[in-house]
């Protein structure tokens, strides 16, 4: 398991990696295709009002296709080997490659138009150096400079590993005492797609079932198995933080065990580079307690479909 900590602690050294990394302008009113952590981390800026179109690139397959060719796309996949990514090469007459490994075949097919190397460097577990590196080389093509929050995720780095492992203490024990019918990750606008990742990072890790979706979501219906449940909310100051205390106060009157995740110097947008890191150490510390060996059994870490 020390193997999967190091991956983790590698996290602040990686993103200036990324940040100090020059990236090229991304187009807009183009889809964004990925699966898993690349899928989430184009959602996130899709919520922060950029017009570009996150879909996960099996649908597009399946789906949305319907057998043409389209101008321009952004695919992004940490290994570039994932089968539906490199299905969608043919798809387009031309395509922006975001990857951790820039000479695989996602990067290196004749109609790539930019490489985007997103530096996390080696990584066999969950997704943790590769989803905020992903982030940090978007905030940077689509030309915002999160050099400030860059350099905080170094400094707030303890704080974030005492937080995970507090989550994870505090969890197991409820989950060792009480019979719990759900978990549920949330959060709002950008903070959506933290809420994805961290049910990912989390279920992968602890092989429990981690539900991750919007705050606003889990209002319409799932708040109704508040009795007996775990909700971890995601709060950044943005418009739908009041929403989310009073959303909070209720479903913890109502019986779940309610925790939260802020990272309050942060402005919203910036936000989804820091509340993940919080996850990524508790899905590590909650492991451990639960005695999980390997992360990846089912299958591997890169999906390779039929």
């Amino acid at each position: 398991m020390n193997a999967i900590l190091n991956e983790i602690l590698e996290i602040p050294a990686r993103a200036k990696d990324a940040f100090n990394n020059p990236v090229e302008s991304l187009p807009l009113h183009v889809p964004y295709l990925g699966m898993g952590s690349s899928y989430f981390a184009p959602l996130a800026f899709k919520y922060l009002g950029l017009p570009i179109y996150p879909e996960l690139a099996s649908e597009y397959v399946y789906y949305l296709a319907k057998g043409k060719t389209a101008p321009l796309a952004v695919i992004l996949s940490q290994s570039g080997r994932s089968t539906e990514a490199l299905w969608c090469r043919a798809l387009f007459e031309r395509y922006v490659a975001v990857s951790n490994y820039t000479d695989s075949d996602l990067c290196t097919a004749p109609n790539v138009s930019q490489v985007v190397p997103i530096l996390a460097g080696e990584e066999q577990y969950s997704s943790s150096k590769t989803y905020v590196n992903t982030l940090v080389a978007l905030f940077r093509g689509f030309g915002f400079s999160p050099a400030a929050s860059v350099e905080r995720i170094a400094e707030n780095f303890d704080r974030y590993r005492e937080q995970g492992e507090r989550l994870a203490n505090e969890v197991f024990e409820i989950l060792s005492q009480n019979p719990i019918h759900g978990i549920y990750v949330t959060g709002s606008g950008p903070n959506i797609a933290t809420a994805l990742e961290a049910a990912l990072i989390l279920s992968e890790s602890t092989k429990l079932n981690f539900h991750g979706l919007p705050m606003a979501q889990y209002d319409h219906g799932p708040k109704e198995t508040a009795q007996n449940s775990i909700v971890i909310q995601i709060l950044a100051k943005g418009e739908a933080y009041e929403r989310t205390r009073r959303l909070s106060e209720l479903i913890a009157s109502a019986g779940a065990h309610l925790f939260t995740v802020e990272a309050p110097d942060e402005e919203e947008h910036f936000s989804i580079l820091h509340t993940i890191i919080p996850f990524n150490f508790m899905a590590y510390f909650l492991a451990l307690k639960l005695n999980v060996g390997e992360t990846f059994v089912v299958g591997g870490k890169v999906t390779e479909a039929v």
